[in-house]
C-alpha cells in the first residue's frame, strides 16, 4: 500500500490513526495527513470491492438503521447527526445516501455508503473538490478518490423491503433488482442507462415520465413508483438528491420519501433531516 511509504513528520499535529483507533482532532479543524487519507481510502476500497451494486442490509427484529441524505462535506453537520442519533457502533448503524465528498466516514464502524451523482470526476471538478484535494494533499490523492468513488454501491436494499437510492427510478418499466445488482459500477457514470438513472432521477407529482431538468436521468410519477415496488415486492423507496425546505418530503401516496441532510446548502435556508428506520417497520423523522 502506498501509505506505507509516506512519512508523517514530527511537526504534524492533526488526527492520527493507530490500528482502528483514531484521535478526535478532526473537531479542531486540523487537516488530516495524506498518509492517513491514503490509509482510509485504501481500506474503504477493500471493503467495497466485493459488494454488489445493489448492496443488501439485514436487520433483525427490534433493530434500527438511520438513513441520511446528502452531506456535501459539511463536517460539523455530520457530527451533529451523530450527537442527536448516537455514534455508530454495530448496534447503531447508518446509511448515508450520499453526496459525501470525503471519506471521514470510514473512521467509524457500521457505516454504509451509496454513490451519489457528485461522486464523479465531472462534478467534483466543477464544485471544487478536486482543486481542494490537489492543493492540500496533491494530485495523486485526487486520483485515489476518483478510483474509490467507483467502488461505492449504487443502491441498498434493507431487509428485502426498502429500496434506498440517491436519485431515483428508471426511464423504462420492468427493471428488476437483479439487473441493478449486476451493474458494472467501476467507472465514471454514463450519461444514460440504469446507473445514470439511479444517480440523477427525481420524482414528480404528475403521472408518467418527463425529461429531467438536470439533463440526466428522468422525472417519474407515482405510477412508476407503484409499478417498480409491485414488480420487486418492495414497500418503500427512500432517496435523496434534492434540497427540501423541511429536510424531507413524502410523495406518491407514501411510497417515496426524500431525505436531505445538509442544512443551509449553498446559501439556501433549508432544514435537514435524518430518518431512523426500525423493524418492525416504523419511521421517526429527526430534525437536525
Amino acid at each position: 500500500m502506498i501509505y506505507f511509504f509516506v512519512e508523517v513528520e514530527d511537526s504534524y499535529l492533526g488526527p492520527r490513526i493507530d490500528g482502528d483507533i483514531v484521535t478526535s482532532d478532526f473537531e479542531n479543524q486540523r487537516m488530516i495527513h495524506k498518509r492517513y487519507i491514503y490509509q482510509i481510502v485504501a481500506k474503504a476500497m477493500k471493503i467495497f470491492q466485493p459488494v454488489t451494486s445493489l448492496a443488501s442490509i439485514s436487520l433483525v427484529d427490534d433493530a434500527h438503521i438511520t438513513v441520511c441524505g446528502d452531506i456535501h462535506g459539511q463536517f460539523y453537520d455530520l457530527i451533529h447527526i451523530f450527537e442527536l442519533n448516537g455514534f455508530p457502533p454495530k448496534e447503531n448503524p447508518y446509511l448515508f445516501n450520499v453526496d459525501v465528498q470525503g471519506f471521514c466516514f470510514f473512521l467509524f464502524a457500521a457505516i454504509y455508503l451509496a454513490r451519489g451523482n457528485h461522486e464523479s470526476d465531472g462534478l467534483n471538478e466543477s464544485f471544487g473538490f478536486h482543486r481542494e484535494v490537489s492543493y492540500k494533499v496533491g494530485e495523486q490523492c485526487v486520483e485515489l478518490f476518483s478510483q474509490a468513488f467507483c467502488f461505492l454501491p449504487l443502491a441498498h436494499l434493507i431487509n428485502d423491503q426498502f429500496f434506498v437510492v440517491h436519485g431515483g427510478l428508471f426511464t423504462h418499466d420492468g427493471v428488476k433488482l437483479s439487473e441493478i445488482r449486476d451493474i458494472n459500477r467501476f467507472c465514471q457514470p454514463p450519461d444514460e442507462g440504469l446507473m445514470s438513472d439511479l444517480l440523477w432521477s427525481d420524482p414528480q407529482t404528475s403521472l408518467g415520465r418527463a425529461p429531467s431538468k438536470r439533463g440526466c436521468g428522468v422525472m417519474f410519477g407515482e405510477d412508476v413508483s407503484t409499478k417498480f415496488l409491485t414488480d420487486n415486492n418492495l414497500k418503500l423507496i427512500i432517496r435523496s438528491h434534492e434540497v427540501k425546505d423541511d429536510g424531507f418530503e413524502v410523495m406518491h401516496h407514501g411510497q417515496l420519501i426524500t431525505v436531505f441532510s445538509a442544512p443551509n446548502y449553498c446559501g439556501r435556508v433549508n432544514l435537514s433531516l435524518s430518518l431512523p428506520l426500525s423493524l418492525p417497520f416504523y419511521l421517526v423523522f429527526t430534525l437536525l
